[in-house]
């Protein structure tokens, strides 16, 4: 018994060592021509702060037997890491605009997913997914290294930008991607407010949702989410060059995680196990795309 204990135990820490050592190879790949700040690499240094920060946070976590935290540090990590990436690159200093604008979209993202995912802990008192994690050192420990892989994928694209020795140039390829921000974190807030008025309604407390957006995408907020990440690719993408274009990985990245591994996969499980029987879901389920949001 025990033994199979510690061999679960190492799995999980060789799993957060590999997710560690891929994120830092793909940090050396994609920042050839980053900028230096004190003699490093821009991008290095943000990558090695973003997974300590998680580890740092991990340990009153894990004594305290907690998930309570895990959103909101996820959420003040990309603000933090940001805010470093456009001081050390000069942003701030020479009004980059470019840079500034693409950075403060992703801070304003944090910030209104931060609190909306901190307040609903907060009133639900527990995430279900972490019961059996947070008791186990080794598996809440990995689930923290993950969230460090998934801050610095998913703002890549716009480190990259930021730490482009030329900044941001505000064009029309910018534009497109502002737009698509825009339009994406609308979305997501919308699909957001509206769950939450659902839930808030008593007779709704068993019941899936099926109106507003939700009437057109099973999980219209991921598409909202995808979509933003999308457009902050777009906004930098023209001071990428040569490796700079495997950054275009961030929200290929988003949709693989949100589709394929902590959003859209595992509603989809709660809600076939919750709801499967009855024939208004399976008509939902079949009628509503699952992902793009259909127009008519």
């Amino acid at each position: 018994m025990w033994m199979g204990g510690i061999v679960k135990h190492l799995i999980n820490l060789a799993i957060a060592a590999g997710v560690y050592i891929f994120t830092k190879l793909y940090a050396g790949i994609i920042s050839f021509n980053s900028i230096d700040f004190e003699g490093a690499n821009l991008v290095g240094q943000i990558l090695v702060m973003t997974f300590v920060i998680q580890w740092i946070a991990y340990i009153p976590a894990f004594l305290l037997k907690t998930e309570k935290f895990y959103d909101l540090t996820g959420s003040l990590t990309y603000i933090g890491t940001i805010l470093f990436a456009l001081y050390a690159s000069g942003s701030f200093q020479n009004l980059r605009l470019g840079s500034i604008l693409v950075g403060l979209a992703i801070i304003i993202w944090a910030i209104r997913l931060g609190s909306f995912l901190f307040m609903r802990i907060y009133k639900d008192k527990k995430d279900g997914r972490f019961d059996s994690i947070k008791t186990s050192f080794s598996q809440f420990f990995m689930t923290w290294t993950l969230q460090g892989m998934w801050v610095f994928i998913c703002s890549s694209a716009a480190l990259i930008a930021i730490a482009n020795p030329s900044g941001v140039p505000i064009n029309i390829v910018f534009i497109v991607g502002l737009l698509m921000f825009v339009f994406g974190f609308a979305i997501e807030v919308i699909a957001d407010n509206q769950k939450s008025a659902f839930r808030s309604i008593s007779k709704n407390k068993d019941s899936f949702i099926n109106e507003g957006l939700w009437a057109r995408s099973r999980h219209p907020n991921y598409f909202g989410e995808i979509t933003l990440w999308t457009g902050i690719t777009v906004m930098g993408i023209s001071t990428f060059e040569g490796m700079n274009y495997l950054a275009i990985f961030s929200p290929i990245f988003s949709y693989l995680l949100l589709v394929y591994v902590s959003g859209v996969r595992l509603l989809e499980l709660r809600g076939h196990k919750k709801w499967g029987h009855l024939k208004d879901y399976q008509d939902y389920q079949k009628d509503t795309p699952k992902l793009i949001p259909r127009i008519f």
